[in-house]
């Protein structure tokens, strides 16, 4: 008895290097939730307290009132449903291409099954750069095009051999019996491997939505005289690079609002913008670790 009390307590115990690995965590996670914490604060806070730098993690001299000019602002909010509609868009049309594209590479008796493979990887390793793509997007004629913003990140290598590792895992037995029943491929696809694969589709929709919400500088490349079709992250960085400016609601206009106001709108504009994206986050988490998990088992 006395021999197992001291084994379970020497696996509980914490060692030095446990403490140490702990506190970087811990400094890591503050370096990430602190800053965030200090927008928010100043998002709530008087353009006073932010001119005299008296926001740290709590507002001061709390008011809504930059929220209220953001609501009222029509490009903004616009701009906000976009960059939504965008984000559903791409995703869906990622996790299709994926699919269809990982799914034949299960098969070996698919020909040329190992050329296609690392001609897909070979992308990984040679990016044209801004310059090409530039100009192959102006031939296609897809300056200033919504379509831009979609079509040229439609499939991810990343997220295909992630996808089609996660196919390789299932078992071969649940193939081959749906094959002796008659099962084509397309049958096999979307009554097997698909529903068996939630856990794939979710970490790869994360990774996909959180690209295109937070990405920015194609809009910035091939979307410059199409303003009404830019996403939240470019009118945010116009807004902080003070290239525009939010459309303040105020009938004396900008010469009425006090020192400071601009800054304060900033801050809400950042929330208002992270909001939807951490909302969706908490949904999806459970299926992370585990989609990323089981999808990197076999090569």
């Amino acid at each position: 008895m006395e021999v197992t009390k001291s084994k379970k307590f020497y696996k509980n115990k914490l060692t030095l290097g446990d403490v140490i690995i702990i506190t970087i965590m811990v400094l890591l996670a503050l370096l990430c939730v602190l800053p965030l914490i200090n927008v928010i604060a100043a998002s709530f806070s008087s353009p006073g307290a932010l001119m005299r730098r008296e926001v740290i993690l709590l507002p001061v001299e709390f008011h809504t009132g930059a929220y209220a000019d953001i609501m009222a602002d029509g490009r903004f909010i616009r701009s906000l449903v976009w960059t939504a509609v965008l984000t559903v868009i791409v995703v869906a049309i990622n996790l299709v291409m994926t699919v269809l594209a990982a799914f034949p590479l299960t098969y070996d008796s698919l020909k040329g099954r190992k050329f296609i493979t690392f001609y897909f990887v070979l992308t990984m390793m040679f990016g044209a750069g801004i310059i090409p793509g530039f100009v192959l997007n102006r031939d296609l004629g897809l300056l200033n095009n919504p379509l831009v913003l979609i079509i040229p990140g439609s499939l991810s290598i990343f997220n295909l051999i992630i996808m089609r590792n996660f196919f390789l895992g299932i078992p071969e037995s649940l193939k081959e019996s749906a094959e002796i029943d008659g099962a084509n491929p397309m049958t096999i696809l979307f009554k097997i491997f698909v529903p068996l694969s939630l856990p794939s589709f979710a970490t790869i929709g994360l990774w996909v939505a959180v690209g295109r919400w937070n990405g920015f500088q194609d809009a910035l490349f091939f979307m410059a005289r199409a303003s009404e079709w830019h996403p939240i992250q470019l009118l945010l960085f116009n807004i902080l690079q003070n290239n525009t400016t939010v459309d303040v609601a105020d009938p004396g206009g900008i010469q009425a609002m006090p020192v400071g106001w601009g800054r304060v709108v900033e801050n809400a504009s950042i929330v208002v913008a992270l909001a939807p994206i951490l909302m969706v986050y908490p949904f999806i988490q459970k299926y992370f670790v585990k989609g990323a998990t089981l999808g990197a088992v076999k090569g």
